[in-house]
C-alpha cells in the first residue's frame, strides 16, 4: 500500500521533474554551502587564536555574508520552485478528478454525496499540495543536511559526533510508533469535514423547505452535532501532534547538551580546537531545524496519505457507460429520428424487480407520441435509457437502424434534446441558459427557441429581460418558468428527437397543450416523446403509449382510447372527475 502511494506521488510529480530537478539541485547547492560556512568560521577562529588581526577579522565576516547571501537566493529559489510545484499538481489534479467526475454516470452521484466529493476535489488536493511543496522540500533538504554534515562533522570528531547524535534512532522509533494513530485520526477528520460540507451544502439547497416546515431549529442542532464531532477529530488529532513533536524536538536538544558537556573536555584534552568545537556546535544546530521539521513532514505525509486513498477513489471509479471500441460516428444531421426497442427488460443494480418490461414499439420519423401511466410505471426509466443516462445491454434498442450502444455517446446525445423532470437551471443570465448547448447561438436563435416554448413574452417582462439572473437551480423563477426555460434551451438543439420527460408539468393544461401544438405544427421530422399527466395535453399527440408497472398495456390515439376499456380511459374518467371538482 505504501509503494503504491508513492508510485501515485511520483506519478502526480512526474509532467513536473524538470523544475523538481532543478528545486532539489539548488536544495543540494543550498545545503552545500551550509556545510561549508561552519567550516569558514572554524578557521577563522583557528586563525584568530595565533593573531587577533582586524583585517583578519572583516575578510571572514565579508566572505560568510557573501556565502550566506548566495545561499538565501537558492534557497528561496527552490522554495519558489517547489511550491510552484505543489500548485501545479494542485491545478492537474483538480482538471483530472472534475474531467473524469464529468465521464462518470448520473447513478454515481446518486451514491455519493455531493459535500463529500467537493471536499475531495479541494481539501483532499490541498493536502496532496502540501505533501508535495512542503514536505518534499523539507525531506530533501533533511536528507541532504544530514549526507552532506555528518561525513565532516565524522572527519572533525567520529567520537562526539556519534555521542551527539546518539539519541536520534529514539526518534525514529517514536515517529513509528504514532505513524499509524496519526494516520486514522487524519482519516477521521478529513471524513468528519465532509459530513460537515454535504449537510452545508443540503441545507443551502433546501433552505427553502427548511423554512416552510419551520426547521431552522433542528438543522442548527444537526450541524452543531456534525461540527462538534469535527471538532473532537481535529482535537484528538492536534493532541497527537502536539505531543510527538515536543518530544521529537527534546531529543533534538538533547545532543546538543551532550555535545557541550563532552566537548569542552575534549578541548582540555587537545582532542579538537576551539574552531573545531564551535563548528561541531553549528553543525548539530544545523541538523536540529531538519529533525524538528520531520515531524511536520511526517503529518503532512500522514495527511496525504489519506488524501491520496480518497482521490483515487474517484479517479479508479471506472464510467459504466461509456463508448465501446469501434464505437460508430454518425452525425446529427445523418439522422431521421427513428426509434426502435426490442424485447427491452431492464432492472436498476441491486433491484429484484425490473423497472421495465419486455418492451416492443416503434416511433417513426417525425411522429409525436405520448407516454402516459401511474406514478412509478418506468415512463421516466424510459426516457433515461434512449439517451443511455443508464447503462443498457446491446442489440435492444435502436435510433433509426444503429444500436444506441455501438453509438458514439457525443453523437447520439447530440441526436437527442432530452428535458428531464427536474428543470435545472445554472446560475447565469436566462440568455446564457437557453444557448447552453449553442453557446454561440445568435439573439435572434435564442428568441424563437423561447417563442417556441411561450417563455418568450414572460421574459421580456423582466427588468433586464435576457440579461436577468436566475439565482443558482433557476430559483429566482417559477416552476413553470424554469421548466418552459428548460424546454427553450433543448430546442435550440434543433435534434432529431426530442424527449419530454414531464416537463410540462408545471405549466397549465392550455399552455401545454399548445406549446406541443406549436412543436408538432413547427418543427418538421422531429421525433417527440412527451411523458405527461395531463391527458388533455397528450390528446394531441399522434399515439399514446400507456405504461403500468414497467410494461406498455396499450397504444393507440386519444379518441380510440377513452372509448375502450382499460388503464387509460380509467386515467381520464379520473382527471375529468377531478376537474370537474376542483
Amino acid at each position: 500500500m505504501v509503494n503504491s502511494r508513492l508510485q501515485k506521488l511520483g506519478a502526480y510529480l512526474r509532467p513536473h521533474w524538470r523544475q523538481v530537478v532543478a528545486g532539489i539541485v539548488a536544495l543540494l547547492v543550498v545545503n552545500g554551502i551550509g556545510v561549508y560556512i561552519p567550516l569558514l568560521i572554524r578557521d577563522g577562529i583557528d586563525q584568530l587564536e595565533s593573531a587577533l588581526s582586524f583585517n583578519t577579522i572583516f575578510k571572514y565576516v565579508v566572505l560568510i555574508f557573501v556565502y550566506a547571501s548566495v545561499m538565501w537566493v537558492i534557497r528561496l529559489f527552490s522554495r519558489v520552485i517547489m511550491f510552484g510545484v505543489g500548485r501545479q499538481v494542485e491545478f492537474d489534479l483538480k482538471q483530472k478528478i472534475f474531467q473524469h467526475l464529468l465521464k462518470l454516470e448520473p447513478a454515481y452521484f446518486a451514491v455519493n454525496s455531493i459535500g463529500d466529493l467537493v471536499n475531495r476535489a479541494t481539501s483532499d488536493v490541498d493536502n496532496i499540495r502540501r505533501l508535495l511543496g512542503f514536505a518534499v522540500l523539507s525531506l530533501a533538504n533533511t536528507l541532504f543536511a544530514y549526507a552532506l554534515t555528518l561525513p565532516v562533522m565524522l572527519g572533525l570528531s567520529v567520537k562526539l559526533t556519534l555521542l551527539s547524535l546518539a539519541v536520534y534512532p529514539l526518534m525514529l522509533i517514536t515517529v513509528q510508533l504514532f505513524s499509524e494513530k496519526l494516520r486514522q485520526q487524519q482519516r477521521d477528520v478529513q471524513e468528519a469535514l465532509s459530513d460537515v460540507s454535504q449537510l452545508i451544502q443540503e441545507d443551502i439547497s433546501g433552505i427553502a423547505l427548511i423554512k416552510i416546515y419551520a426547521q431552522e431549529l433542528n438543522e442548527k442542532l444537526g450541524f452543531k452535532q456534525k461540527n462538534r464531532e469535527l471538532l473532537k477529530a481535529n482535537l484528538k488529532l492536534a493532541r497527537t501532534r502536539n505531543l510527538l513533536f515536543p518530544i521529537i524536538e527534546g531529543l533534538v536538544y538533547v545532543s546538543l547538551l551532550v555535545l557541550l558537556w563532552l566537548g569542552t573536555g575534549a578541548i582540555a584534552q587537545g582532542e579538537i580546537s576551539i574552531g573545531d568545537f564551535v563548528a561541531l556546535l553549528i553543525f548539530v544546530e544545523r541538523l536540529v531545524f531538519p529533525t524538528a521539521l520531520l515531524g511536520f513532514t511526517i503529518t503532512a505525509y500522514q495527511r496525504g496519505e489519506v488524501s491520496i486513498d480518497r482521490i483515487e477513489i474517484i479517479l479508479g471509479a471506472d464510467p459504466k457507460i461509456q463508448d465501446q471500441p469501434g464505437a460508430v460516428t454518425l452525425p446529427p444531421e445523418l439522422i431521421e429520428g427513428k426509434l426502435t426497442v426490442q424485447n427491452f427488460t431492464f432492472t436498476y443494480p441491486g433491484q429484484v424487480r425490473p423497472a421495465l418490461r419486455n418492451l416492443n414499439f416503434t416511433i417513426a420519423p417525425g411522429e409525436t407520441v405520448a407516454l402516459v401511466g401511474p406514478i412509478g410505471s418506468g415512463k421516466s426509466t424510459l426516457a433515461n435509457v434512449i439517451p443511455r443516462l443508464v447503462d443498457v445491454e446491446p442489440g435492444k434498442i435502436f435510433l433509426d437502424s444503429y444500436d444506441i450502444t455501438k453509438l458514439r455517446l457525443k453523437d447520439l446525445r447530440e441526436a437527442i434534446a432530452y428535458v428531464p423532470q427536474d428543470s435545472f437551471l445554472f446560475s447565469a443570465q436566462i440568455r446564457e441558459n437557453i444557448r447552453y448547448g449553442q453557446p454561440f447561438a445568435e439573439q435572434g436563435e435564442i428568441e424563437g427557441a423561447a417563442q417556441q416554448s411561450q417563455i418568450h413574452p414572460e421574459i421580456l417582462n423582466f427588468p433586464r429581460q435576457y440579461e436577468t439572473l436566475v439565482g443558482e437551480r433557476g430559483i429566482t423563477l417559477s416552476g413553470g418558468q424554469r421548466q418552459r426555460t428548460s424546454l427553450a434551451r433543448a430546442l435550440m438543439l434543433s435534434a432529431p428527437v426530442l424527449i419530454l420527460d414531464d416537463a410540462l408539468a408545471s405549466v397549465d393544461n392550455q399552455t401545454a397543450t399548445e406549446i406541443l401544438d406549436i412543436l408538432a405544427h413547427n418543427i418538421q421530422n422531429q421525433t417527440i416523446l412527451f411523458i405527461s399527466h395531463q391527458l388533455s395535453a397528450a390528446a394531441t399527440a399522434d399515439r399514446i403509449f400507456v405504461m403500468s408497472h414497467g410494461e406498455i398495456v396499450q397504444i393507440g390515439h386519444h379518441s380510440d382510447l377513452i372509448s375502450t376499456p382499460g388503464l387509460y380511459q380509467d386515467l381520464w374518467k379520473q382527471q375529468q372527475l377531478t376537474q370537474t371538482v376542483s
